[in-house]
């Protein structure tokens, strides 16, 4: 009797398994993607790609459920999702990004593969880098571009990493300038005895820019140098 109800209760489990996968197995896969780069005038913004640092908001109105879908933006500005067909607002992130933080939004219907442009305002813009690296110094040379005159500059950066990844969190080295200010600017640090960049097979470069109140920096494009 009491292994009569053990395979009894084994059924029925074995069962309700069955008719659980079958019932996911039912729902419908998100067959359409969004894909699209932050901009300012029209070209590319150079970010912190690593750690899902900066994101977008997706909202679709309609639905009960108005949580948005978070939208991760890469190193050069690039991002994409994939969707149900629909409407959609795409949103900045308060407080989140080296930009103006005015909530942008852009209405954007998904269907098949939609691409589409989030522009935004800079703090600050970086032009005309020139990185170089000796077995002792890494020197730089960059114009910063102030985009929004009432912002004052927190801080610059000298990065270095061994991957095409390189920020003010993933890096081999970092060294932060705080007395600079916009236009042509020329920096350097000692990288004397340092094993790690000594070591790595691989060596990229990039510098950076944060804004005071901004949570992220702009940055260079990253270049590699060995």
């Amino acid at each position: 009797m009491k292994m009569k109800i053990i395979y009894n209760v084994l059924f029925v489990l074995a069962l309700f398994n069955l008719l659980t996968g079958c019932g996911k197995d039912n729902y419908d896969e998100p067959e359409s993607f969004l894909v699209g780069k932050v901009t300012y005038n029209g070209e590319s913004l150079h970010l912190r790609g690593t750690g899902e640092a900066i994101r977008l908001q997706l909202y679709q109105d309609g639905y009960a459920k108005h949580d948005p879908i978070s939208v991760f933006v890469g190193q050069d500005g690039d991002f994409s999702a994939n969707l149900f067909a629909g409407e959609y607002k795409l949103v900045t992130r308060d407080g989140n990004g080296p930009w103006i933080n005015k909530r942008d939004t852009i209405h954007v219907k998904v269907k098949g593969t939609t691409t589409v442009e989030m522009a935004v305002t800079p703090y600050f813009l970086i032009s005309n880098e020139n990185i170089t690296a000796s077995s002792t110094s890494l020197n730089a040379t960059f114009t910063i571009n102030q985009i929004v005159s009432t912002t004052k500059i927190q801080k610059a950066m000298l990065i270095l990493s061994k991957t095409q990844f390189a920020d003010d969190v993933n890096n081999l080295f970092r060294k932060d300038f705080t007395n600079v200010s916009s236009g042509t600017v020329s920096l350097s640090a000692d990288i004397s005895g340092n094993q790690s960049i000594e070591k790595a097979k691989a060596l990229y470069a990039r510098v950076g820019v944060q804004a005071v109140g901004a949570d992220q920096a702009i940055y260079s494009p990253v270049i590699r140098l060995r």
